[in-house]
């Protein structure tokens, strides 16, 4: 069973607004067990739109159109996909009714166009809209490719899917297997050398599969196994699992969709009654702040240094100003004393210090991306690493966070 996605919107191709739809139903496909052969952007352009699904249904079994449902002229998908199925267009009576309370209730005019949002495919199923107006349509073409209609706007796109869409689909595709996925998180390692190391594993595509994603700053992998119980899916993603923390276990740190490395190393020091503080320089206080985004937060942290200046560094943290004049803010040395400093002032178990130059002018003779991250542990020697990361400022800087809770979590798996 595979799958082609289309996002539809001429804003889209104008880089006025970014398509993240079908990313989304691209990985809710694949926790189906639906592979994704094709991705298709679109304008509102009748002519285009109608050329664009001819070749989707030509060459998938399952065409996902994400866009083009809404009550404006330029919203045509409905009508083309119609018109390619050459069935006509129905109203939904419990959706028109919804649309016509809706402008009631506002005591505004509801114009002819907006019906438009109630219909679907003769034949299809209208999927209810719980956070819009427009109905999805789910057509299943026993003699082509079945055909999901989804809204643009991503909240209601995502709320439909998940709700309804993607139970359906399953029930449609599974038949008598019984998928599960796994999502496994990576840091510290580019997707190209972790695909890489993997690569029989992810070219025999047997079951289960194996699907890279390469988010900033990390990677995952999203294991699907297909079986006849819970249990043997289990087993089959533990094998997988196994064979790929052989090869690049060192990297792996966490699971699932919403476990961040800075919520992994967060939780792990509460679990632990550790204590974290932290020194910033280039970071500007970024590292504080992802780290007191995570609930909870406030058990292991009690607090930290922003010191952008020189003189900060020597009058909060009590660095030697020959140390700095020395050897530089750019250092192992300064990173080694910002640590281990920070630690003692605030009596926490860790300490984390960035310093370096974000850019994109040097510093001190040291290009842009230039940084030392330093790490002060007790029952452990102070360590600093130097980094040097690319790309533009903000970059640099989300790098060097995501580093330092790299290179914590290691400690504390050690």
């Amino acid at each position: 069973m595979h799958a082609e996605v289309i996002a539809v919107g001429t804003e889209m191709l104008l880089g006025e607004i970014t398509d993240t739809n079908s990313q989304v139903i691209s990985e809710g496909l694949a926790d189906l067990g639906i592979n994704v052969y094709y991705h298709s952007l679109v304008g509102d352009n009748e002519a285009r739109m109608t050329e664009v699904v001819k070749l989707a249904a030509s060459r998938s079994d399952l065409v996902v159109i994400s866009g083009g449902l809404g009550p404006t002229a330029d919203d045509l998908t409905k009508q083309v996909v119609a018109r390619y199925l050459k069935r006509d267009l129905v109203v939904d009576k419990a959706a028109m009714q919804k649309i016509t309370a809706f402008f009631k209730k506002r005591k505004r005019e509801m114009t002819p166009n907006n019906k438009i949002q109630a219909m679907y495919v003769q034949g299809a199923l209208s999927l209810p809209n719980e956070v819009g107006l427009a109905v999805g349509n789910y057509y299943q073409d026993p003699n082509g490719a079945d055909f999901l209609l989804l809204p643009g706007p991503p909240h209601e796109m995502q709320s439909m899917f998940e709700k309804t869409a993607k139970p359906l689909l399953a029930k449609q595709y599974q038949g008598q297997q019984v998928l599960n996925s796994r999502l496994l998180r990576f840091f510290g390692i580019g997707e190209s050398n972790l695909v890489t190391k993997l690569a029989d594993l992810i070219d025999e595509q047997a079951n289960p599969t194996i699907a890279p994603y390469a988010k900033e700053n990390e990677v995952t992998l999203r294991l699907t196994a297909a079986g006849h119980s819970d249990a043997e899916d289990a087993r089959l993603l533990d094998e997988l699992e196994e064979k790929i923390t052989d090869r690049v276990g060192e990297y792996l740190y966490g699971y699932g969709e919403n476990n961040s490395l800075p919520a992994v190393v967060v939780n792990k020091l509460r679990q632990r009654k550790l204590t974290l503080s932290a020194s910033e320089s280039l970071t500007g206080g970024s590292f504080q702040a992802a780290v007191t985004a995570i609930p909870g937060a406030s058990e292991i942290f009690p607090g930290g240094f922003v010191t952008y200046a020189a003189e900060q560094k020597e009058k909060l943290l009590g660095i030697p100003a020959d140390l700095i004049e020395k050897n530089g803010v750019v250092s192992r040395k300064t990173a080694i004393a910002m640590a281990e400093n920070t630690r003692d002032l605030l009596q926490t178990d860790f300490a984390v210090s960035f310093t370096g130059a974000a850019g994109p002018d040097p510093l001190e003779g040291k290009p842009a991306g230039t940084v030392w991250i330093g790490l002060a542990g007790k029952n452990m020697v102070t360590q600093a690493k130097l980094y040097h990361f690319q790309y533009d400022r903000q970059r640099v800087r989300n790098s060097a966070v995501m580093t330092g809770f790299g290179m914590l979590n290691k400690a504390l798996d050690k």
